[in-house]
């Protein structure tokens, strides 16, 4: 017989819908004032949980709950202010090895949090925060391997045993001289087949070998630089204890860092922004050879000149033991000895290796610890606007080795605020390559307040007006499409929030968008069997073939809308990809809910029986 499903089917329906609801409730529940600790070494316990607990009661702050969420804890309040009391209470009694942040927490009920069920993110805009847009200096990321490279190549040449004048580096890429041109012959030899980053060029009548990067490792080391810059930023944006944070790559030269709910911009700025590592080193000569060398100008060939913070100069051995890289861990402490603050470093094997192998050979011997800063100055002169490199070298450290250590050590002569920066950076890794803050933006939270409003009561009025319009104008078969236009929006909804998508104002649009689209395939439909019907068919087979025909319709007219909104996704970026990423899971779903929701109701009020007459 015409128009019947099979049991199955309304089974399944039934199934997506009660499995679509239960993952669209946690969005009703709203949100939770809350203070996220972490400590900056250690995962919290539950005896952490007790100590926050036992310093809200002794400070007389409520709290609805607290528990251990991952390595953190999350302490629940009713309110804002409740909250802002809590943070500057914790700050103050639990120290600095503890990281005090405010956030927002889903107040899902327990019985759908053991379903995994979770509200979406809200986007900045809805939310509040700030907004970066950094980028990368490419510049020093080809520096940078080339000096990486001239040092290699010092260190090869010497373990090959093939004399040379010197290595230097300029704008028109590395440059090795020798004195005779039996050694530069042997050199060009062997040099290509250890270093194919490098191209290779002789000039025999200065002695002289020329190199520079090959195309292809100037193309990986800008891929590699993004690439681990966005790595180092999202470490250190967790160590700020940011919840829902965004931070991606946008085009070939810049990332995307958005922090919802960020209160001290001027901190994340610092924090984001900055190029510190250290390095270790050797120290050269006494105390009075780097005197004579700063006045004089004469400074040894396998020494370098320094400065520590008082102006003082130092002499360090070219060589260069352990670098920032290869640090693993780092908290700040203070030394027990002298009282001041420090850092506490842990090497990888590489690093412990080094560092074991020079301070048993040196024992005795000075070393220093330079901290390096790279910043970026654009300055505007007129219309024309200047960028300016810098680089800061200074001593901040030279102790006199006692005795032979490798993968933990002490670092000493910081400030307070200093040494948990340094700790900060060198934990979450330094980045490859200098970024600027090129654009900023903050949004308050008051405004993403009336921006969730406004989302949500243009969300609600589009999609009353439709249902109003729909029961009007096609009577019975409007209140079924109103029926599966509601389950499309509850799919939408269960969807987005099983991706955990990121909701922003673009996205409320794409929904908005939706719902009137929804509908579409159901005009399409009842219109065609209105045609049927004119045509003298009976309802019957004016229902089958309002269906069958309009398919082929519906189907050309959403998928040709899903091209466009899959290529928004591929070649938009940040609030256009919201929009698209809402629109397709709202395409595919309406055209669920249209075609197989409503024929199903249809199918169980008409189907299997006589009808002279329908309601549309």
């Amino acid at each position: 017989m015409l128009n019947q499903y099979p049991l199955w089917k309304y089974i399944l329906l039934v199934v997506v819908l009660l499995f679509s609801s239960i993952y669209a409730l946690p969005n009703l529940y709203g949100e939770d004032p809350a203070v996220q600790v972490s400590h900056r070494t250690k995962s919290l316990t539950e005896e952490d949980r007790l100590l926050v607990e036992q310093t809200l009661k002794k400070k007389q702050i409520p709290f609805k709950s607290s528990s251990v969420v991952e390595r953190h804890l999350l302490v629940r309040f009713n309110d804002t202010e409740t909250q802002l009391q809590a943070a500057s209470a914790l700050k103050e009694s639990l120290g600095k090895q503890y990281l005090i942040a405010l956030n927002l927490a889903p107040a899902t009920p327990e019985w759908l949090r053991a379903l995994n069920a979770q509200p979406m993110y809200l986007g900045l805009d809805l939310r509040g925060g700030v907004h970066f847009l950094m980028e990368v200096d490419m510049v020093a990321a080809i520096k940078r391997l080339e000096e990486s490279l001239l040092t290699d190549i010092r260190t090869y040449l010497r373990e090959e045993k093939i004399r040379y004048r010197g290595v230097r580096r300029d704008d028109q890429g590395l440059h090795i001289s020798f004195r005779k041109l039996e050694n530069l012959q042997k050199a060009a030899s062997k040099l290509p087949r250890q270093f194919r980053d490098l191209e290779f060029t002789e000039d025999e009548e200065n002695l002289t070998i020329n190199a520079k990067l090959t195309e292809v490792a100037i193309r990986n080391e800008k891929k590699a630089a993004l690439q681990q810059n966005v790595i180092t930023l999202r470490n250190r944006v967790n160590e700020l204890g940011v919840a829902e944070p965004v931070i991606q790559q946008q085009g070939d030269n810049r990332i995307v860092v958005q922090l919802p709910g960020i209160q001290d911009t001027a901190g994340a700025k610092k924090i984001l922004g900055a190029t510190a590592t250290l390095e270790f080193r050797l120290t050269e000569g006494s105390r009075s050879e780097w005197l004579d060398a700063e006045e004089s100008g004469r400074i040894p060939l396998n020494a370098l000149l320094y400065h520590e913070r008082d102006g003082s100069p130092v002499l360090l051995n070219r060589r260069v033991i352990v670098t920032g890289d290869q640090i693993v861990d780092a908290a700040s402490t203070i030394d027990s000895q002298s009282g001041t603050p420090a850092v506490n470093v842990r090497l990888n094997s590489k690093g412990a290796g080094r560092m074991g192998d020079t301070t048993r050979e040196n024992i005795g011997r000075p070393m220093a610890v330079v901290f390096i800063e790279n910043k970026i100055e654009t300055k505007k002169v007129g219309d024309t606007v200047t960028k300016h490199r810098t680089t800061t070298k200074e001593v901040i450290n030279v102790a006199t080795i006692r005795g032979q250590f490798s993968n933990r050590f002490q670092i000493t002569g910081l400030e307070s605020m200093e040494a948990r920066d340094l700790a900060l950076l060198l934990r979450a890794g330094s980045l490859r390559a200098p970024v600027e803050i090129i654009e900023e933006r903050t949004v308050g939270p008051s405004l993403g307040k009336d921006n969730i409003e406004k989302g949500f009561i243009s969300v609600v009025i589009g999609f009353c007006l439709v249902l109003v319009f729909m029961a009007v104008y096609y009577k019975a078969f409007g209140m079924i499409a109103n029926v599966a236009l509601t389950a499309n929006l509850i799919i939408i909804v269960a969807i987005l929030s099983l991706l955990q998508a990121t909701l922003t104002l673009p996205g409320i649009a794409g929904i908005v968008l939706t719902v009137g689209m929804a509908v579409d395939a159901n005009v399409l439909i009842f219109e065609r069997i209105k045609e049927e019907l004119r045509n003298g068919n009976s309802p019957q087979a004016s229902i089958h073939a309002g269906y069958e025909k309009a398919f082929s319709t519906i189907t050309d007219a959403n998928v040709t809308t899903l091209l466009a909104a899959i290529v928004l996704f591929t070649l938009g970026t940040g609030p256009v990809k919201g929009f698209a990423v809402t629109l397709s899971i709202g395409i595919l779903t309406s055209m669920f809910t249209a075609i197989v929701g409503t024929r199903a109701i249809v199918n169980l009020l008409y189907g299997g029986r006589e009808i002279k007459k329908l309601s549309i």
